[in-house]
């Protein structure tokens, strides 16, 4: 079954998906290509940005979304993962999840006959990258000689970012202090798209490298969903990698400040910064609906 657990499922479509999702936007797609179409929408992680993109998307594509938390469903009461998804498949055409543990996801998607799309794991966040991807070509015309350095936490928006920028032939950086570095599988995976496509991918934790010749700075929360035990240690080790003016001096001139929100202000990121002329986190927010779209025309689309 054609699923979206990771970038990596769609290796080939990726420039394909962002250019439609610009298309949607720009109202060159037919009004409701997903009429008479239905999407469950699991959710074991809270959500504002994942959850309203796609019900708003689902309804202007034509189609309807369902919630579904995970204490809606018998899942939450111990029935096995595999019957969820073949249930499901008898009665819907799609299903978004949003989980914990990507495991899960990879197992829903085994014993689904029907699209499984990833609304984010512990592993990765493909749809993020995605809208991600959208923001920055808009800004800047294409992705040729362009750099991102993603700073703070290597976490799953950070593996995200490297499938995806190797994809499309930009290099990229991550800087983060050390045991905060991205997945070594995802990594490898990612240097090997770079090795194809003739782009760098550097992984430091010296701040001045990896922002030398930066063009986008991009950070996330230091305390994700589920980290909250460590968060003191959290907030002690990643402090210096704070995307504050300082930091963002050490980019290029004209580099945009991008973050996937939520956000919390004075942490991993200064007011002046995120509310100040080179954010672009709303624009990006906004794209979150129009990628949506265009992965649930990809995957649902008869």
């Amino acid at each position: 079954m054609n699923c979206l657990l990771s970038i990596c499922d769609i290796k080939e479509d990726v420039s394909y998906i962002i250019d439609l999702a610009n298309k949607i936007k720009s109202g060159e797609v037919e009004d409701t290509p997903l009429e008479g179409k239905t999407l469950a929408m699991i959710f074991q992680k809270s959500s504002t940005r994942t959850r309203v993109s796609f019900d708003v998307g689902m309804y202007q594509l034509g189609g309807r979304a369902i919630f579904l938390s995970s204490n809606d469903l018998q899942m939450g009461r111990g029935e096995p993962i595999s019957d969820t998804a073949k249930v499901l498949s008898r009665f819907v055409d799609g299903i978004m999840i949003r989980a914990i543990e990507h495991d899960d996801v990879i197992e829903l998607a085994k014993y689904s006959d029907i699209p499984v799309i990833s609304g984010l794991t512990n592993l990765e966040h493909p749809c993020q990258a995605l809208a991600d991807m959208l923001t920055i070509k808009e800004h800047f015309g294409d992705f040729k000689d362009k750099k991102l350095c993603f700073v703070g936490d290597g976490n799953n928006v950070c593996n995200s970012l490297l499938l995806i920028t190797s994809l499309l032939g930009m290099d990229m950086s991550v800087a983060c202090p050390k045991g905060y570095e991205p997945n070594k599988e995802i990594l490898k995976i990612a240097e090997g798209y770079a090795d194809e496509n003739s782009t760098e991918i550097t992984v430091t934790d010296d701040i001045n490298i990896a922002l030398n010749d930066v063009d986008i700075v991009y950070t996330d929360v230091w305390v994700s969903m589920g980290d909250e035990a460590q968060k003191t240690q959290r907030e002690m080790d990643l402090k210096p990698y704070q995307v504050n003016s300082e930091l963002m001096s050490l980019a290029n001139e004209d580099a945009i400040f991008m973050h996937c929100l939520p956000a919390i202000r004075g942490q991993e990121v200064t007011s002046d910064v995120i509310d100040g002329p080179h954010s672009v986190v709303f624009d990006e927010a906004e794209n979150r609906l129009h990628a949506q779209k265009a992965i649930l025309y990809y995957y649902l689309k008869d």
